[in-house]
């Protein structure tokens, strides 16, 4: 449409501000806006269009936002730590340059989980990030704030990073579309914090949009090597028009042994059918070995690492856990349960084994057996989590149901996260009943939609 002049890149950038600067103040979702530099690139894309120019990248002057671990230049980049709060950005990532060369226009930074290793979008640098179905709802981490800013549609598509699920988990939880691609698809480059190791092909960054057809073309603009992430290469890439579901094999598994809701297994059953009504051989299965999936994705992402956690989110400095779970018990510490939480975990052995070869060992049958289950061109349909979006602080009681998502790093498949659809309070509170009755104490305000 800017392209073909049925809308200028000003009037797009200045919707999409104005819907921002209504919601975000209840989503907390943008924590900077750039909108000054953003309107002067608009205006700057629109000359282009008017003096002719037919080379206009696929992205001309259409707006977007950026997960705040990224490298975006002038803007803010700390990981939700508060020990790097202050830290700004001289240059940009690499996948935010690639997307500026594609014409794209950066809106702001949004909100993220601290240290980007938690499934709730909260930290004491931004504060907490709120669903816009319902801000008593989580969004879903660690690229919350895409996945709220996008799905209330603020924001046409973002950029996020996902090491265990923090595409795909906010991307279900806001009813949008994420991808995680294959493992050294896309570079890393410009990230904080970052992997490290066998880990920087566990680490994938991709896009979060608000239509399906919009993420091959971003895929397609992000990936390449770019001679810094010594993991990224070539991969071709096929043609999404040149496939057809007719024939297609497709294999529904419900779940990984963890329960899955109710409306969950009605939705995916649903889509399930409705591919093979359009001539999709669809086969349901029980992977057994989808069971071990948090066993597999901590021991091998923690043995790649050198870094820990503790230190990661004290800034290169070990966070004194002790003392720091007595302040946060006083409302006083720098960090969330969950990040002091996490750390604790890792000195334990059941999350790293000193000897993490038949772990890796089973990581490989397990990528064997899906290949050989799906075959060339096959698809699977997954849960992306246990229910839809828990209500805030939901998660610490089922830490380990992001292991749907987290498996699929470490066995280095791409995946799309994909809406199932919008869950009324009267359906899916029997999923809550127990936290529902905690939080009307709490939180007594109704459901609120934007």
């Amino acid at each position: 449409m800017i392209r073909d002049k049925e809308v200028t890149s000003v009037q797009v950038v200045d919707a999409h501000i104005r819907l921002m600067k209504r919601l975000n103040p209840t989503l907390n979702a943008v924590v900077q806006d750039s909108y000054a530099a953003a309107r002067w690139q608009a205006h700057k894309a629109d000359n282009e269009v008017a003096k002719g120019h037919t080379d206009l990248p696929p992205f001309h002057g259409v707006p977007c936002t950026i997960k705040e671990c990224f490298s975006v230049e002038g803007m803010p980049q700390t990981g939700g730590v508060v020990a790097r709060k202050g830290f700004v950005a001289d240059h940009d990532a690499t996948a935010v340059a690639r997307l500026r060369e594609a014409g794209a226009i950066p809106l702001g930074v949004t909100n993220l989980s601290e240290g980007c290793m938690w499934v709730e979008s909260s930290n004491k640098v931004y504060g907490r990030t709120n669903n816009p179905y319902d801000p008593n709802r989580m969004v879903g981490g660690s690229s919350g704030g895409e996945g709220a800013i996008v799905g209330s549609g603020a924001s046409p598509f973002g950029l996020g990073s996902d090491v265990g699920g923090s595409i795909r988990l906010p991307a279900f939880f806001n009813g949008v579309f994420g991808h995680k691609p294959t493992g050294g698809l896309v570079p890393s480059t410009g990230q904080w914090p970052t992997a490290e190791n066998e880990a920087l092909r566990f680490l994938c960054t991709g896009p979060l949009t608000r239509r399906a057809e919009d993420l091959f073309p971003l895929l397609n603009v992000l990936r390449g090597p770019d001679g810094i992430d010594p993991v990224t290469v070539d991969m071709e890439l096929g043609d999404p028009n040149a496939v057809d579901i007719k024939g297609m094999n497709v294999v529904y598994v419900p779940n990984n042994g963890t329960y899955v809701t109710r409306e969950l297994r009605n939705s995916h059953a649903a889509a399930a059918k409705a591919l093979q009504n359009m001539g999709a051989n669809v086969r349901q299965m029980r992977i057994e070995k989808f069971s071990k999936s948090f066993e597999i994705w901590s021991h091998m992402l923690g043995s790649a690492n050198d870094t820990p956690f503790r230190t990661l989110i004290g800034h290169d400095q070990a966070v004194p856990l002790r003392t720091e779970l007595l302040r946060w018990m006083a409302g006083r510490s720098n960090h969330t349960l969950p990040a002091l939480a996490l750390s604790a975990l890792e000195t334990m052995t059941f999350m790293v084994p000193d000897d993490v070869g038949p772990t890796q060992e089973l990581a490989q049958t397990l990528r064997a057996e899906i290949a050989a289950e799906l075959g060339p061109g096959g698809v699977m349909l997954y849960p992306t989590f246990s229910r839809p979006a828990p209500r805030h602080h939901w998660s610490m009681l089922v830490p380990f149901h992001a292991a749907y998502t987290a498996i699929f790093n470490v066995l280095e498949n791409p995946v799309t996260a994909v809406p199932l659809g919008i869950f009324p309070p009267n359906v899916s509170r029997s999923a809550f009943r127990w936290w529902d009755c905690t939080a009307r104490i709490t939180s007594p305000s109704p459901w609120r939609w934007h």
